[in-house]
């Protein structure tokens, strides 16, 4: 009788070492390895040296999300902390130009990573360096994104960091779900609103969707609050006032800071220089400033005692505790 057919049996795909992601790879429409695998292996070791990881986020663009994120990274940088800015917003990447990074192009290092754009003591990475014109729209299906978010957040050699913020796009989609998975590990999450009743419902929304995640809320920011007009000094509310604070106290979740709107800020993030370092003694950095301060507040207390949180580094401006 003919024997019987041997069954072949597939090698198992090895594991990839290489420190940059799939898509730098020039082994990459050959390769036969685990990519996956590799992502979430590159991911786990960029991020196995960061302390904290804390994402910003609403559910509604306008808010000024990006404009928090950028100045909380600064004053946490006045601190003393080491301190990189994910810049998640594929479709509409701003921070780069508040930090005068606009223009700029991210180089690749020796060993293959991606090396972040630094100003003011922070490191970037964003969509905007990857761009030929600023004006180009990104038009991405879902598959597409999910690579890219692999390589900002485990191609990029960010090194230790004390914080690496992550500014989430608008909503509850892919984008916020896919960077939450990678992470894995999130301090905590931030969510930024404006007063009005309108933001406050998509704010709202945000807050049950990281709740809803199993993730720790930091808190509640109430950005654009009140005007205080430059001729007769009076408070204008120009979207109102206290709609934060009333949301945080209604679903049971820390209030954190009131912003002032002020136009000094926006002149400040379209010059490329920072409200809460180039004014730091105003009202309104100092909004900012106790917003750096209550997330370290957090920090200290989910570490369980001060020994887990990093001492500040010497060299820079101290902020009013």
């Amino acid at each position: 009788m003919p024997g019987e057919i041997p069954i072949i049996q597939q090698a198992a795909s090895q594991p990839c070492t290489y420190t940059w992601a799939c898509a730098l790879c020039e082994e990459n429409e050959t390769c036969q390895k685990d990519k996956e695998g590799h992502s979430r292996w590159l991911v786990n070791k960029r991020m196995s040296v960061i302390r904290n990881k804390v994402l910003v986020m609403s559910n509604k663009g306008g808010v000024g999300k990006s404009t928090v994120t950028t100045n909380l990274a600064v004053s946490l940088a006045l601190l003393g902390k080491e301190v990189g800015v994910v810049d998640m917003d594929i479709h509409g990447p701003n921070i780069p130009k508040m930090v005068g990074g606009e223009g700029q192009k991210l180089k690749v290092s020796a060993g293959g990573g991606i090396i972040p754009f630094q100003a003011f003591n922070i490191k970037v990475a964003s969509m905007a360096f990857l761009l030929q014109n600023s004006d180009d729209p990104i038009v991405w299906r879902d598959a597409y994104k999910y690579e890219f978010i692999n390589q900002l957040i485990g191609g990029v050699e960010w090194q230790e960091l004390d914080y690496l913020l992550v500014d989430l796009p608008p909503g509850t989609g892919n984008e916020s779900v896919t960077t939450m998975d990678l992470i894995g590990d999130v301090t905590g999450c931030i969510i930024v609103t404006t007063p009005q009743e309108v933001a406050l419902l998509d704010s709202r929304k945000s807050v049950n969707f990281v709740k809803d995640s199993e993730l720790p809320i930091i808190g509640i920011v109430e950005n654009m609050s009140g005007l205080t007009c430059p001729h007769c000094q009076k408070e204008i509310e120009v979207f109102k006032k206290g709609g934060g604070e009333a949301a945080a106290l209604d679903m049971g979740v820390p209030f954190l800071v009131r912003i002032p709107l002020d136009p000094e800020v926006a002149a400040h993030c379209d010059s490329g220089e920072p409200f809460a370092m180039f004014c730091s003694d105003s009202e309104t950095a100092q909004a900012y400033h106790d917003l750096a301060n209550k997330v370290e507040d957090f920090v200290r207390k989910r570490a369980g005692s001060s020994m887990g949180v990093p001492k500040n580094k010497p060299g820079f401006s101290p902020i009013k505790q």
